[in-house]
């Protein structure tokens, strides 16, 4: 088996990995760098494809899929939820920045009717390559991928996350003994905060605001991230306004008919159904002005409604804004984050509101990927990816020192036999 990195290499988006043996050529992700104007991985000949494989529906491993599709009819695989969310997502994307894309709806629609839908666990057979999709427990429906060729076995870990939160369980880590390991960094350098005790914080901190009049705005990625930030609020039974708007309330439609991903089911119905869903502009005004909660996109306030809420919640003391993604530097969320400013009624003021970070990821912190490493059946080369500012080389670093693994920070274009 011959892997190339494509993207995703030393960097965090545009992840697109080829595994290449005799007969066979599979893509796991090929997605987008999410700039002004998108970032591709490597280009491969569609001609030389035999399918892809979609590990989660976000744009920096889902964009570029439909490439496959301007002239070739490639099959993809991956979960039904996860083709769900990701025609929802591109959909979007399209919409935002079709300019610079070199494909349109179309080629998503036919993305969309070539898509092969996989359960967790159920074997595949392409060629002479078998596979099969593990629970990753990034995103709902996202999985790792397991590849198994010429006897030789290599996992993709894709995002992933080995923590349980209230919308997900953990990643399923049981694979046997490996050959390759192709792992993200994404947080090699820290740890997140213990999941029980950051929700009791987020709960607390929620409370005492709207019961002293304010309104809490939670900017959140529509995606997860607004779904569990209600399961965690219908977890403790907060018993005041929780209003979800922008994509999150299309997310979430979505989701209902797949709840059997999440780790609570009955949970998840019932933060979903016990919140108001914003149907228009009228319901805008009247949440921003309530005593409450409001869960709305975009997560880093680039556009969405939240660009609306921050404009009435941002100016009054007894109010908060509560981040609960991580803030890309350049992005409006990490200039509030840093310096407590917006844009507001078009001028950059500074922003009255409470503004705190609660580290909500869905990614794996530094103790969860060194654990993965450490406990990997056989003698895996590791392959570190989807990291930034030097998280793949340092990561590496220390497979090599305390694991005593072969361990590489790819560069894109790098080709390596397994």
């Amino acid at each position: 088996m011959k892997i190339r990195f494509l993207g995703g290499a030393r960097e965090v988006g545009r992840a697109a990995v080829a595994v290449k043996t005799e007969k066979t050529q599979l893509l796991l992700d090929y997605g987008v760098m999410i700039n002004h104007e998108p970032g591709f991985p490597m280009h491969v000949p569609p001609k030389d494809v035999d399918a892809i494989i979609l590990t989660h529906s976000h744009l920096d491993h889902s964009g570029a899929v439909p490439i496959f599709h301007i002239q070739e009819k490639k099959p993809v695989y991956g979960t039904k939820l996860t083709f769900d969310l990701a025609n929802l997502l591109i959909s979007d994307f399209i919409h935002l920045s079709s300019y610079y894309l070199p494909y349109e709806y179309l080629e998503l629609q036919s993305m969309i009717r070539n898509c092969v839908h996989l359960n967790y666990r159920e074997k595949q057979t392409l060629g002479d390559v078998q596979f099969e999709l593990l629970d990753s427990g990034h995103l709902p429906g996202s999985a790792q991928a397991l590849v198994e060729a010429n006897g030789k076995r290599l996992v993709y870990t894709s995002d992933y996350n080995t923590m349980d939160t209230r919308l997900l369980r953990g990643a399923d880590r049981d694979y046997g003994e490996l050959d390759a390991l192709i792992i993200e960094s994404t947080y090699a350098d820290e740890d997140h905060p213990d999941r029980k005790t950051l929700e009791k914080e987020f709960l607390e901190s929620v409370t005492e605001v709207v019961e002293n009049g304010g309104t809490v705005l939670v900017p959140a990625f529509s995606v997860g991230r607004s779904q569990e930030i209600a399961c965690v609020l219908a977890a403790y039974h907060f018993e005041h306004l929780v209003t979800i708007d922008g994509m999150a309330r299309k997310a979430n439609r979505i989701m209902m008919k797949h709840s059997s991903y999440m780790q609570n089911p009955q949970l998840f119905m019932n933060a979903i159904h016990a919140a108001t869903w914003v149907e228009g502009w009228m319901d805008r005004r009247t949440a921003a002005k309530k005593p409450g909660v409001i869960i709305s996109p975009a997560g880093m306030l680039k556009g969405g409604p939240v660009a609306f809420y921050i404009q009435k919640v941002g100016k009054k003391h007894q109010n908060a804004v509560f981040l609960v993604g991580y803030q890309i530097p350049g992005t409006p969320g990490r200039e509030m984050l840093d310096e407590g400013k917006c844009v507001i009624d078009g001028k950059m003021r500074k922003i009255k509101a409470q503004v705190r970070r609660f580290d909500f990821s869905s990614h794996s912190g530094a103790s969860q990927l060194q654990d993965t490493v450490k406990e990997v059946e056989g003698n895996p080369t590791v392959y570190v990816m989807h990291g930034a500012e030097g998280n793949c080389e340092r990561f590496a670093g220390w497979v090599k020192k305390e694991v005593g693994l072969q361990a590489v920070a790819p560069k894109a274009g790098d080709v390596f036999t397994v």
